[in-house]
C-alpha cells in the first residue's frame, strides 16, 4: 500500500466563512499553509497527500504554483475532500455545481479520488426520507466524479446523519458510491472498523486511518484501534491502493505525521520479520 497524509492537520478543520451566505463557497478549509503541509509531509516520508476543497480552490487561478509544489516535494495528489448537506432540495443543485467545480480542478491537477462527506442533521432530527435523498444525491456525485475520471467515495463522519453502523448500512443500500472508511470516526460512531472493512470490502477503493481513544483522535499507535487486523483484511482482499493517514488537529502537525509514519514502518517491519 502507498502511504499518504491529509493536509488538514496544518491549521485544523475549519471552513470558508462565505459559505454562510453562498452555497458555492461552502468549503472545508484548513487554516494553515498548504506549502508548509506538503513540505512536512514529504520530509516525513509520505508519497502523496489529500487536501480539503477550500484549500484546493485557493489554487484555482494559481495552477502552475500547485504543480510546482508537487514537483518540488515529489508528491502525488491523491484526492480532494468535499461535501454538502445533500438532503435539502432547494440548495442541492448549488451543492452539486460546487462539487463539480472542485472535481474539475482536482482532475486537471492530477487527483485520483473525490472524497465526499456530509448528510445534514435537521434541527428537529433526522427524517427517514433523508437517507433516500442523501443516497440519490451521492449517485449524482458519482456521475460527476466519473465525468472527470475520479474515483468517488463516501466518508462517514461524526456530525452527519451517517454516524452509527445502522445509519451507514441504511445509506450504503441506497447508493452506488464507494466507501472510504475513516477508522476513528467509525469507532466514535459506535462501529467496529474491522467489521466495516470486511462488510464493504468490495466497495473500498480508498481508506483513511486515524487512531482513537477515550473520545480523542490520535496519531497511529497512540490509541487502541486494531490496525493489524484492518491491514490483514485489506491484504486479504488484495487492496493495494493509497492508505491515507488523517489527524484533524495536532499541536505539532509534522510530529503527528512522523508518529503515524513510524508506526506504519514498524508495523511493516514486524510483519516481514
Amino acid at each position: 500500500m502507498k502511504l499518504g497524509y491529509q493536509t488538514n492537520t496544518w491549521g485544523g478543520v475549519v471552513g470558508h466563512p462565505a459559505g454562510v451566505t453562498s452555497i458555492k463557497d461552502l468549503y472545508y478549509l484548513a487554516n494553515g499553509s498548504t506549502e508548509e503541509a506538503l513540505k512536512d509531509i514529504a520530509e516525513v516520508g509520505y508519497k502523496g497527500f489529500e487536501i480539503f476543497d477550500g484549500n484546493l480552490m485557493e489554487f484555482k487561478d494559481r495552477k502552475e504554483e500547485f504543480r510546482a509544489l508537487l514537483n518540488r516535494y515529489s508528491l502525488d495528489f491523491i484526492g480532494v475532500y468535499t461535501g454538502g448537506n445533500f438532503i435539502f432540495p432547494d440548495i442541492l443543485e448549488e451543492e452539486l455545481l460546487k462539487i463539480e467545480e472542485v472535481a474539475a480542478l482536482a482532475s486537471e491537477l492530477g487527483a485520483q479520488h473525490l472524497v465526499i462527506g456530509g448528510g445534514a442533521i435537521r434541527t428537529n432530527g433526522i427524517l427517514e426520507s433523508d437517507y433516500a435523498d442523501l443516497g440519490n444525491a451521492l449517485n449524482r456525485v458519482v456521475v460527476i466524479a466519473e465525468k472527470y475520471n475520479l474515483i468517488p467515495s463516501y466518508h462517514p463522519h461524526l456530525g452527519t446523519n451517517v454516524e452509527a453502523p445502522d445509519q451507514l448500512d441504511k445509506l450504503m443500500a441506497l447508493t452506488t458510491i464507494n466507501l472510504c472508511p475513516d477508522t476513528a470516526h467509525i469507532e466514535a460512531g459506535g462501529g467496529n472498523p474491522v467489521e466495516v472493512i470486511k462488510k464493504y470490502a468490495n466497495r473500498i477503493k480508498y481508506i483513511h486511518f486515524k487512531d482513537y481513544y477515550n473520545g480523542e483522535f490520535l496519531p497511529l499507535g497512540e490509541g487502541h484501534q486494531k490496525f493489524d487486523q484492518m491491514i490483514q483484511v485489506l491484504n486479504e482482499i488484495g487492496y493495494d491502493e493509497w492508505l491515507t493517514v488523517e489527524l484533524d488537529s495536532y499541536n505539532d502537525p509534522k510530529k503527528g505525521a512522523e508518529i503515524s509514519f513510524n508506526f506504519l514502518l514498524s508495523f511493516e517491519t514486524a510483519n516481514k520479520s
